[in-house]
This record gives structure tokens, C-alpha cells and sequence, in this order.
């Protein structure tokens, strides 16, 4: 199986990438999801986070609050890097573990883990091949304005903040630009789409 990691930054038309490549039959793990199911009540991973960061991360049902945890670990590099040393094993073991039973169920598939931070956590070297999802930054722009009802001071604001769409697109094995219409993006899907299948068969017969 193909293993591919899938990134992009904010607005940019990733989850409408991502649509069409499960329509296509990939295989797709959302680590935002991964990252829940790892702090789930009773995992492995928030009796881990209790015992680093106190009692006071759960709600009352016992599930993690996001919102306090947030909080203690915003603007402290330290805290950020010791929740992270806890979680990132877990969400890579338990991308691994699902990507084995893809594996079983479709060897020549395609794997792909969607996730927004992967260049930035060098998580993108796990894969063999990366793809980024990119667009005119006017576009991106336009569209985080219109999607979060944002004025366009804080729409840059917040891009700002992020990696630069340039740098992701240098780690890229293929990009995708969302710039235009539906019909033109869904095309530069299919064309990844048939050029990671060719792969995926070329890299099981080499294994």
C-alpha cells in the first residue's frame, strides 16, 4: 500500500480534495480524529495527560476539556512540547495501526493521512509520498472571510500566523490548486488520484 500524507493550509479546499479522493476509494484517516480518539475517556492518552497536567483537564463526565487544556499549554513552548511527547507517539502508533488494516483489505490501495500541521510537525517524512493542497492566496483569503465571517484584516491575520503556503508546497510530491472551479480541481484530483495508483502498484510488487 501506498502511504501518502495529504496537507494544506487553512481555506484552501482540502476537505473538498479530500471528498474526492474517498470517492475514488483511498483510503483516508483524519488524524483531528486520531488526536480525539487518542484522549478518549478510559485511553491510554488522557490518563497520561491527567497524570502530567492535574485533575483539573477533565469535565465533569471525565472526558478531557479542551478549552482548559488549551489554556495552560497556550504561550508555554515547554508545556506544548511535553503535551506533544505524549500525544504524537500515540496518534503515529494508532495512524500505523490503521493503515495496517487498510493494508490487509486493500494491499494496492492508497493510505492517506489528512492532516494540517504535517510539514510543521516533520511528520510528513513518515510517508512515501506528500501531497499539498494550495490556492491563490487572494482566493484563500476570500474564503476564510466568507467561511468563519471574518473582516479581511483578521482573515490575513490568522494566515498569517500559519506556515506559508509557499513552504508546504516545496515538501510537495504533487500539488493540488483549488484556485479555479469545481470541475477543473476535480480533474488535478483524478490525474494524483491515477498517479499515486500506479505507484501504489509499482511500490507492492516491490515490497
Amino acid at each position: 500500500m501506498l502511504r501518502v500524507g495529504l496537507t494544506g493550509s487553512i481555506a484552501v479546499g482540502k476537505s473538498h480534495v479530500v471528498n474526492l479522493l474517498k470517492e475514488l476509494g483511498c483510503h483516508v484517516i483524519d488524524a483531528d480524529q486520531t488526536a480525539r480518539e487518542v484522549v478518549a475517556v478510559g485511553s491510554e492518552g488522557l490518563k497520561r495527560v491527567v497524570a502530567e497536567f492535574g485533575e483539573g483537564v477533565l469535565q465533569p463526565d471525565g472526558s478531557l476539556d479542551r478549552t482548559r487544556l488549551g489554556a495552560i499549554i497556550f504561550g508555554d513552548k515547554e508545556k506544548r512540547e511535553r503535551l506533544n511527547a505524549i500525544l504524537h507517539p500515540l496518534i503515529i502508533r494508532t495512524q500505523d495501526e490503521q493503515m495496517r488494516a487498510f493494508e490487509e483489505e486493500d494491499p494496492e490501495g492508497i493510505g492517506i493521512v489528512d492532516a494540517a500541521l504535517m510539514i510543521e510537525s516533520g511528520g510528513y517524512k513518515r510517508f512515501d509520498k506528500i501531497v499539498v493542497v494550495h490556492c491563490r492566496p487572494e482566493i484563500q483569503v476570500e474564503r476564510l472571510m466568507r467561511r468563519n465571517h471574518l473582516s479581511r484584516a483578521e482573515a490575513e491575520q490568522r494566515i498569517a500566523a500559519q506556515m506559508p503556503q509557499e513552504e508546504k508546497m516545496r515538501h510537495a510530491d504533487f500539488l493540488i490548486d483549488t484556485s479555479e472551479d469545481f470541475e477543473t480541481t476535480k480533474e488535478r484530483v483524478l490525474e494524483v488520484f491515477q498517479k499515486l495508483k500506479a505507484l501504489s502498484r509499482l511500490y507492492t510488487h516491490q515490497g
